[in-house]
């Protein structure tokens, strides 16, 4: 078989193109070209099928794990395929685990160390219980997170941009620097005992909730992260669709009733927004694939990520 592949600018690649197996799959063509040009490794390609010039459609993308021939016409032995370079590509665990470990570093630092005597404050600083807890629970959670990207996630796409690990930790050591410098901070006025039990109790309750969703689609995936899209049922999910996004705003919400800073809250709403568009991403993709048509079985009313409001 004869692949030609071609830039989308209409550059040829690879001058001549590539003779494969009329058996060969899109993996092994995108191993032939990274043996071609090394730096396009299989992660960093993403080939699809030549559009007409004007057209408005969503170009085909190749799937790995299929043959070739399935995207010839009748009984071609040719080919065209376009060529984007996706560029420098990390794993996901990678991405996540330094998106997590800048928190679980930094909150400390404002805890143990004299960060706010280097920044001109005076006198002694009292530590109160709420404070001292409020590490312990932020430590908990970004550790849990560090744990669940190793041993519990499975991902169905290998590799992330390079420049998301950037993007990912500027958001996360941010916020975490941002939430951890008010509430240790030696003016920070302490809620009630009460308050603090009920934020930090509720708080984790949470956190072992998530913890459970994240069981669950983990479940749903084969250990090589394959599986296609299934419809997450049981605890949580059969009311709503996104309830690993749930258990999360909820465990934050947890912390902020406990804490009750404005910084906190600011995270809250920050990450309350981002998850929701990913939830409501998810419920239309959901809707779509098991639209109950030839078949396939119909998506469950449910709510998208927070009853009663959404």
């Amino acid at each position: 078989m004869k692949v030609s592949v071609t830039t989308r600018s209409g550059r040829e690649l690879i001058n001549g193109g590539l003779v494969l197996d009329t058996s060969a799959t899109v993996a092994d063509l995108q191993e032939a070209i990274h043996q071609r040009i090394k730096k396009y490794y299989p992660s960093r390609q993403r080939l699809t099928l030549p559009l007409q010039p004007g057209s408005k459609e969503k170009a085909v993308v190749l799937q790995q794990k299929k043959s070739l021939k399935e995207y010839t016409s009748g009984n071609s032995d040719t080919l065209t395929v376009v060529f984007k370079d996706l560029g420098p590509q990390v794993s996901y665990r990678t991405l996540f685990f330094f998106e997590y470990l800048g928190p679980l570093v930094l909150y400390p630092v404002f805890y143990y160390f004299p960060v706010y005597q280097l920044l001109g404050y005076k006198g002694e600083r009292v530590i109160h219980p709420v404070q001292t807890y409020a590490l312990y629970y932020w430590c908990l959670h970004y550790f849990k997170r560090i744990m669940e990207t190793f041993f519990v996630h499975r991902f169905s796409h290998a590799t992330s941009p390079l420049s998301n690990v950037f993007r990912n930790c500027a958001y996360y050591w941010t916020f975490g620097c941002y939430i951890a410098y008010y509430v240790n901070h030696p003016h920070y006025t302490p809620v009630s005992d009460l308050q603090m039990k009920i934020g930090f109790g509720f708080g984790m309750v949470m956190q072992v909730a998530n913890l459970y969703c994240h069981m669950i689609l983990r479940n749903l995936r084969s250990p090589s992260g394959n599986g296609g899209y299934q419809i997450p049922q049981g605890f949580l999910f059969n009311i709503v669709t996104c309830a690993n996004y749930t258990t999360e705003i909820y465990q934050w919400l947890g912390f902020n009733i406990a804490t009750q800073t404005v910084a906190g809250y600011v995270f809250l709403v920050v990450a309350a927004s981002i998850m929701t568009n990913w939830a409501l991403a998810k419920h239309r993709r959901l809707r779509r694939l098991f639209d109950g048509k030839e078949g396939r079985p119909k998506y469950p009313r449910r709510w998208v990520i927070l009853p009663p409001f959404l």
